[in-house]
């Protein structure tokens, strides 16, 4: 079954950029897009309906407009269009594990806006079983030119960061874009320090070198999977988060993967965190594999 593209819309600025966005993702993948209104009717809530009829009818038109805008705007595009009555991380945690990814409006510098107001955006990013992308409202079609590259994290391991990097490929693939993978390192602890770790260190030539090495390892397979696609290896001291918002600066999308913990239950690692509220790009939320 062919997954869509799943977009989330509440009438806001930062909804309809979501929209436009995920319109032309779906476009360059072909994949049909699906167009999503969550509300959850509260007779005290402030809200553009006096009733809970109002509210609905005013759910339906506002999915059902972001349809004919997109139908318009992208006439070989499939577009369906629904309001789902419910709490709204039940109900986008829901429709993203049928999804492709599934894409939000973000103000950035806080929470992510309308029916996702304090911790909901977290969550449906924490819980979602599929990649969650924030965009921007003043995000534009022109930030998706050629020469602006995709960024992407790396950490750990070469397993670590996979779903990360696979997204990161797919989507350059598709746009025709280079990636710029980014292994931030810092010094570690001197407790940290073992006769093994020494003795790799020591194999590898020092720190950066080790780093170095490591991120080539973790980025063969894709190289050779997506062979078009030009690679910057980019290998930098310092903290991921400040790294990478360094770069998003020059990038059309930031990619990074989410913090999996399962002694403390769903989080999106302070990495993404930063990301999420501070990046100038959309941003992608990967969960783990």
């Amino acid at each position: 079954m062919t997954r869509p593209i799943t977009v989330g819309v509440d009438g806001s600025p930062e909804s309809v950029a979501a929209a436009a966005w995920a319109g032309r993702e779906a476009v360059r993948r072909g994949l049909p897009l699906r167009i999503v209104h969550a509300w959850h009717w509260e007779p005290y809530e402030i809200v553009p309906a006096a009733d809970r009829d109002a509210q609905a009818r005013w759910a339906r038109e506002t999915a059902e407009g972001t349809r004919r805008t997109l139908t318009e705007r992208h006439p070989e595009l499939t577009v369906t269009a629904e309001a789902l009555e419910g709490p709204p991380v039940e109900v986008l945690v829901e429709e993203a594990a049928a999804a492709e990814l599934v894409v939000l409006g973000s103000r950035g510098h806080g929470a992510v806006v309308g029916f996702l107001l304090g911790s909901v955006g977290r969550q449906v990013i924490a819980e979602s079983a599929r990649p969650v992308v924030l965009v921007r409202s003043d995000d534009r079609a022109a930030a998706e030119a050629a020469g602006r590259e995709i960024v992407v994290g790396q950490h750990g391991e070469p397993d670590d960061g996979a779903a990360a990097l696979e997204f990161a490929f797919t989507t350059a693939a598709a746009r025709g874009a280079a990636v710029r993978v980014v292994r931030a390192w810092t010094l570690p602890p001197v407790f940290a320090y073992s006769p093994a770790s020494l003795k790799l260190l020591d194999e590898a030539g020092g720190l950066e070198p080790y780093e170095r090495k490591a991120l080539d390892e973790a980025l063969r397979p894709w190289r050779e999977r997506f062979a078009d696609v030009p690679v910057t290896e980019h290998v930098e001291m310092g903290s991921a988060g400040q790294v990478l918002l360094s770069a998003a600066a020059r990038a059309q999308l930031v990619v990074v993967g989410r913090h999996s913990s399962r002694v403390v239950g769903p989080r999106i690692g302070s990495v993404a965190h930063a990301l999420v509220h501070h990046a100038p790009c959309p941003v992608a939320v990967v969960p783990p594999a």
